[in-house]
């Protein structure tokens, strides 16, 4: 499976998740004993958190993302270094 399967399937699990969030702490705010002005900017910061909590963690496992891609190239050009290393010792023999 390639990383791009991987990234694409946990995006959609953050999503899911504040999404979900956003649709419970939503419904228990109208909910609440509170004033209609008191509901609607609670329910404003609540969104405004969950916006910043996707967006930080979007930030977040991008860049996890990117350090593995960086790590396993560096892998792979070993490989490749050490198969060439290899070759050339073959050659001469």
């Amino acid at each position: 499976m390639s990383s791009d399967g991987v990234g694409t399937k946990v995006g959609f699990l953050l999503v899911g998740i504040g999404i979900g969030a956003g649709i419970g702490a939503a419904i228990a705010l109208l909910f609440a004993p509170r004033s209609g002005e008191e509901t609607r900017e609670l329910i404003g910061k609540k969104a405004e958190q969950g916006r910043d909590y996707i967006t930080n963690k979007t930030r977040e496992f991008r860049q996890q993302a990117e350090e593995y891609i960086d790590k396993g190239r560096r892998k792979a050009e070993k490989i490749v270094d050490a198969g060439r290393t290899f070759a050339e010792k073959v050659a001469v023999i």
